[in-house]
């Protein structure tokens, strides 16, 4: 099935931070639209991983290397020369941000610098997509949706080196990449809200919590209750732009609505069962909601699995992980080409030939 007007095919695409949860899943995806795919990664980031599950390291290049090292990226660029780079590799726990701020701030901070900085010295003809947070965003705890143009930073250090990134990334745009007569780099940047997904398993995030306490039969604790590569490669106008991506509003659901809705699928003899007196010590944002029109309105696009569909496709990956003896890079292959299949018969502008 063609998708993304076939942009990625027989192309190079580097993904830094591809053994984490979102960068397994894009180098699946990646590969399976016909891209070589490599990654740069500063090890496995938990036990179990997807990564390591699929055995991702036999269909794409891994290379171990962390985005802090400048020398090293730097050489992984030139050497690859890769015809996209998506940066995802980050500190993205909020809780580990307080333990160890200094590593949060030289991952996301000086990594993204790195990148940029990579890109710049080698100049070789890259669409590079920066992947940050809806947390760069000053979180004020309004209604309303952020907007692109809306203040960065927060209270947080994670919020903090967020919104610092997006400013390194602004900042580099201006000074070296705006100008497309001297630069062969296309540069824009994503902040995306909170991803749910099989094969997840980082701590202090609801859904892998939620599972390893029903793998082990205890309550979940829980602190609350409360496609732009393809069209950056084609169009110069989206240049040193910034996107927020997420769910429609109507979406939005309770932590216990979440967990109830997970546990449908796990056939369990008994309701779920919540602990939800965990004091946090540390300051955590509550409501954040992200105004996703400019990605509507300028790239034409639209979420394609409604609330429904996610919980099913996340609760049956991490079902058969545990339970069948399933091939789970078939099976997560089968839900790349399901989640296709769906936006094509809803027609988003990705699944379109030009």
């Amino acid at each position: 099935m063609s998708m993304f007007n076939d942009v990625f095919k027989n192309k190079k695409v580097l993904i830094t931070g591809h053994t984490g949860f979102k960068g397994s899943w894009l180098s699946v995806w990646l590969n399976n639209l016909g891209a070589e795919v490599y990654g740069i990664s500063n090890g496995i980031p938990t036990t179990p991983s997807m990564f390591r599950e699929l055995k991702l390291d036999k269909i794409i290049t891994h290379i171990d290397g962390d985005v802090r090292d400048y020398l090293i990226v730097e050489k992984t660029i030139g050497s690859i020369m890769p015809d996209f780079l998506f940066h995802m590799a980050a500190q993205p726990i909020v809780v580990k941000s307080y333990v160890d701020p200094i590593e949060t701030i030289s991952t996301n901070i000086m990594g993204t610098a790195n990148i940029l900085e990579g890109l710049r010295v080698t100049n070789i003809k890259c669409t590079a997509i920066v992947i940050t947070s809806d947390k760069c965003y000053d979180n004020v705890e309004w209604v309303w949706g952020y907007k692109e143009t809306d203040s960065l930073g927060g209270q947080d250090i994670y919020s903090g080196s967020k919104g610092a990134a997006e400013l390194v990334f602004k900042s580099y745009f201006h000074s070296f990449f705006k100008n497309q007569d001297k630069s062969n780099v296309r540069l824009a940047s994503v902040r995306a809200g909170n991803v749910i997904g099989g094969g997840d398993w980082a701590d202090y995030r609801i859904v892998p919590d939620c599972i390893k306490a029903w793998i082990d039969g205890d309550s979940v604790e829980i602190r609350s209750f409360k496609a732009i590569a393809q069209q950056l490669h084609e169009n110069v106008d989206y240049n040193g732009e910034s996107f927020n991506f997420g769910p429609n509003a109507q979406y939005n659901k309770t932590v216990r609505d979440l967990l109830g809705d997970l546990s449908k699928y796990w056939s369990l003899t008994q309701e779920p069962s919540f602990i939800s007196n965990v004091t946090s010590k540390f300051h955590e944002a509550g409501l954040l909601k992200l105004n996703c029109d400019k990605a509507l309105f300028r790239l034409r696009w639209l979420p394609v699995l409604d609330y429904t569909k996610l919980i099913e496709f996340t609760s049956t990956w991490y079902y058969n992980f545990y339970n069948e003896k399933t091939d789970m890079f078939e099976f997560t292959i089968n839900q790349i080409n399901e989640y296709q299949e769906i936006a094509k018969n809803k027609d988003i502008e990705w699944t379109k030939m030009k």
